[in-house]
């Protein structure tokens, strides 16, 4: 009896897809818990996860504010003088302590970058130079350095800057 080529180049790749399959280890799955308190923050965007803290905008009303979570205990953590009533959050990030945010933010008509220690419950404003506009901002895990995506006339750069 004659197999067809199709069939047994069909076969040939089901059994390599099993087998590759079971050498990857069980398939990732949403930790249904945390995603529903998430869900119950409203409308949720920009995450940063480091460690066991997850920072985020959210939104309610039509106002945003950055919001952080310890996920060991699902609770989400105060950020006293952090979020303002006439600040927009457009980007943050948090480092592995969960100490360090740092936030693209627009307010009075311009686009800042500042960055917040939780300890300290202070902001403390990062300048461009030379100048430029921020958009996007990621914080090493350590929280020693972070890179910027800033325009500076029209053309998009990223800026690493130090952090003492």
């Amino acid at each position: 009896m004659r197999v067809p080529v199709l069939a047994t180049a069909t076969g040939t790749l089901m059994a390599m897809a099993l087998l590759l399959g079971s050498c990857m280890g069980p398939m990732p799955r949403p930790l249904q818990p945390v995603n529903s308190r998430l869900e119950a923050l409203g409308a949720t965007r920009e995450p940063s996860l480091s460690g066991r803290w997850l920072a985020l905008i959210s939104g309610r009303g039509g106002r945003e504010q950055v919001m952080l979570l310890d996920l060991e205990r699902q609770q989400p953590q105060p950020l006293l003088g952090l979020n303002r009533a006439d600040a927009q959050p457009l980007s943050v990030s948090i480092d592995a302590a969960g100490e360090k945010i740092a936030l693209v933010r627009q307010l009075e008509g311009r686009t800042e970058l500042v960055l917040y220690r939780r300890s300290l419950q202070s902001l403390q404003p990062i300048a461009m130079v030379p100048n430029g506009v921020p958009k996007a901002v990621q914080l090493q895990a350590d929280g020693r350095q972070l890179a910027v995506q800033v325009s500076r006339n029209g053309i998009w750069q990223v800026d690493l800057i130090h952090i003492p």
